[in-house]
């Protein structure tokens, strides 16, 4: 259905590094480099890769980046560097300059056009922007326990994304239905476009019996960020829009989807998951898919 291609265009950032899959770098890119070529290329966004592993990230995928007559797309990575305030930002941003110049020189099949960086203050977050090239946007993490207002304001005028971290290894990872509610209708009210990671396993809310949690779903968080940018939602509704854990309480239809008296078109949809609610970091490409299948989301 359209609906759901424009749910899920380039939605999921595949983050197969870290936990809980932690690959190796190898294992990592060739997965990457086997998704983009799949039929559910579609749904695969940028590849996450530390600064700091530039140089193994290259040794390992050297000859698995897309050739000139490829129909695979080029590489695009998101980099995480050194948190806002660090010395070693600069060195990072340096990195990043350097990397993007010797794959422009053999063909620029692989590029870095995004960069992901934790920031606790706005002082923090100024201090990114003044040094960032025009090539580069920056999602920034911000903490999500206080309100985030402030933080998000200091990202409205410098085109730059908020990232919110939606679980993890522990329980305390995980937010509150409440400050991520708060967080993405801030985002919707400043105009912010964000980004998600970690915990994101399943479409729906899904008990985790190992951490004693109830984990968010991507459909969900994505859902509720297209409802807040295009009906201006507020936190008490999204939240309850959040708890929805089951796929019956969203129409879809081919063009568009629908929940409870709400109802949003397929093209803002896409809209919206462009300039807005961009994608979620993963570490499994293959499980999300797998989830949406078995709701007959996808063929």
């Amino acid at each position: 259905m359209q609906s759901i291609r424009a749910l899920l265009n380039r939605i999921i950032d595949y983050a197969g590094l870290f936990p809980p899959a932690k690959l190796d770098m190898q294992s990592t890119v060739r997965n990457y480099s086997r998704y983009l070529k799949s039929d559910d290329a579609w749904i695969l966004g940028r590849l996450i890769i530390p600064v700091a592993r530039f140089a193994e990230f290259e040794l390992c995928a050297a000859e698995l980046f897309p050739q000139e007559n490829d129909e695979a797309d080029d590489w695009r990575i998101s980099a995480l560097t050194a948190a806002a305030g660090a010395p070693e930002f600069h060195d990072d941003l340096q990195a990043i300059e350097s990397f993007n110049l010797r794959h422009e020189d053999a063909g620029g099949r692989a590029q870095v056009d995004v960069i992901e960086v934790k920031a606790d203050s706005a002082p923090a977050i100024d201090s990114v922007l003044n040094q960032l090239p025009p090539d580069l946007f920056a999602f920034f993490e911000v903490p999500i326990d206080r309100d985030p207002r402030g933080l998000i304001a200091a990202l409205a005028d410098g085109q730059a994304g908020a990232k919110v971290r939606t679980g993890g290894l522990t329980p305390d990872a995980f937010p509150s239905p409440e400050n991520l509610a708060r967080f993405i209708e801030a985002c919707a009210s400043a105009n912010v476009p964000f980004k998600a990671t970690a915990g994101l396993h399943h479409p729906l809310p899904h008990s985790s019996d190992s951490l004693n949690v109830r984990e968010f779903g991507f459909l969900n968080v994505f859902l509720a960020g297209c409802f807040a940018q295009t009906h201006e939602l507020k936190a008490s509704e999204l939240i309850q829009l959040l708890d929805e854990d089951s796929s019956t309480a969203f129409a879809f239809s081919n063009g568009g989807v629908a929940w409870r008296n709400h109802r949003i078109e397929a093209a803002n949809i896409e809209d919206v998951r462009e300039e807005f609610a961009i994608s979620f970091g993963s570490c499994s490409f293959d499980e999300p898919l797998a989830d949406l299948r078995a709701l007959n989301l996808l063929e």
